[in-house]
């Protein structure tokens, strides 16, 4: 019985591993939108708070 919880439960580990490995659509979209020198998320069309110099104070 033990082994078979265990087995069971390995399946399911294996199957989230294969649909974590998947990219989802958009992924590159989203990694575009950061800044390029900090690495912070871009929000508007603006520059970066980095940029501007008031580092989001």
């Amino acid at each position: 019985m033990l082994f078979k919880i265990v087995a069971i439960f390995l399946a399911v580990m294996a199957v989230l591993a294969m649909f974590g490995k998947l990219r989802f659509p958009g992924q590159k979209q989203i990694n575009s939108r950061r800044c390029t020198s900090c690495g912070r998320f871009k929000i508007g069309k603006g520059p970066c708070a980095c940029r501007k110099g008031d580092r989001g104070k």
